[in-house]
């Protein structure tokens, strides 16, 4: 893309952007409203894509369909959307609105470069939650291209964007296939597309086909562990595990795992906390380690029964305790499935694993596109 820099104007934030404060008080319309925190703000994502309906007694400030709204408070995350519809938002959102020939839809992209948040981060006041001041951000200084180069520039971003919403949507209804496959898999009877049929399986308890590990060991860097897990490092339906903690920085943890071991949070466990380790360590109590019995399941398969629905239900009501219900071992035991043969089992295997394949290169591509446009950012709208 040509541009013509020496055509661009230095500016002052404030002297092209304007925050609007405006508030509602009438009873009728704030009983209608969509009310947006800065919690329904997501970093990297100008859509606004949840909200609360119910009315928010401390949220007065409104916004306009049109608005660029951007969370002052803990600034550094980034969080900018365009409102696509009005509301009211909380006290620590701005709703913005460009003048003096900036486009409004050229604004979020001057919002996302790195030179921004330099300067937003720099001139936040505060140390627990820190908050930035609008005579600050009035002061922020950038380069404004001719109207015919914002558009031209818009038009490229939002290309980008445009097609990492579809590499989302193909990487959603691959998800939702896996998961619907992994719930035939453990229904009573059994079904996997042309894979499966009554006469290929045999009736077994979650005991049958994986044992529960309780191998504990106290002294983990003896043994040349470094690694350990908690549920935080378990996302919800993602068999990866998110990171790990070292044990040379301090643990309570002894429960050991081996790479391959299926780990099950016992612990709130509608939150469907499953993953596989791709590692040896030490766990949490609050994870169960399963690990199959391989005459009978093959360790590969064995993921998709502990997180699908079923398992997890009965997991979920077999467990005990108000404030932080866990279930345990001996009720997961016992929980019935019909299970296919050896040979069956790899073929689904076979098909399970094509998905994943898919699944990753959707989010590498996803994560080309990202990194593609923040470099864009950054070397067109970053000075």
């Amino acid at each position: 893309m040509m541009l013509n820099k020496q055509l661009w104007s230095e500016v002052q934030y404030g002297d092209y952007v304007d925050h609007i404060e405006r508030t509602e008080t009438n009873p009728l319309v704030r009983k209608s409203a969509r009310y947006v925190s800065v919690e329904h703000l997501k970093t990297g994502n100008l859509k606004i894509n949840s909200w609360i309906d119910e009315e928010m007694p401390t949220f007065f400030r409104t916004f306009r369909k049109g608005q660029i709204l951007f969370g002052k408070r803990r600034a550094y995350q980034r969080k900018v959307a365009f409102a696509d519809f009005d509301g009211i938002c909380s006290p620590h959102i701005w709703a913005l609105e460009a003048r003096n020939g900036l486009m409004q839809q050229f604004l979020p992209y001057v919002m996302l470069t790195e030179q921004f948040y330099e300067y937003v981060n720099a001139n936040s006041a505060g140390t627990m939650s820190p908050y930035l001041k609008w005579p600050q951000l009035s002061k922020y200084t950038f380069l404004l291209p001719p109207l015919d180069e914002q558009v031209r520039l818009v038009d490229l971003f939002q290309g980008i964007e445009q097609s990492i919403i579809r590499m989302q949507e193909q990487e959603t209804n691959l998800k939702a296939l896996q998961k619907a496959l992994s719930n035939g898999l453990a229904n009573k009877k059994p079904v996997f597309g042309n894979l499966l049929s009554e006469k290929h399986c045999q009736s077994y308890s979650f005991g049958d086909i994986c044992d529960c590990i309780e191998k504990h060991d106290k002294t983990p860097l003896e043994n040349d562990l470094t690694c350990f897990i908690g549920l935080e490092n378990i996302e919800s339906e993602n068999f990866t595990l998110q990171g790990f903690g070292n044990i040379e920085d301090g643990t309570t943890f002894t429960k050991r795992f081996s790479k391959g071991d299926v780990l099950f949070g016992k612990r709130r466990a509608y939150l469907k906390k499953v993953a596989v380790a791709d590692l040896d360590g030490i766990c949490s109590s609050d994870i169960l380690v399963f690990r199959a019995k391989t005459k009978t399941m093959l360790p590969e398969l064995l993921p998709y029964y502990a997180s699908s629905d079923a398992f997890v239900n009965h997991a979920v009501s077999t467990s005990a305790g108000s404030l932080s219900p866990r279930t345990k071992w001996r009720d997961l035991a016992g929980f019935e499935l019909s299970v296919p043969d050896l040979k069956i089992q790899e073929k689904i295997v076979d098909v399970f694993h094509q998905l994943s394949e898919s699944l990753t290169l959707i989010k590498n591509q996803k994560q080309t596109l990202k990194t593609l446009k923040q470099k864009l950012l950054n070397e067109i709208l970053g000075g």
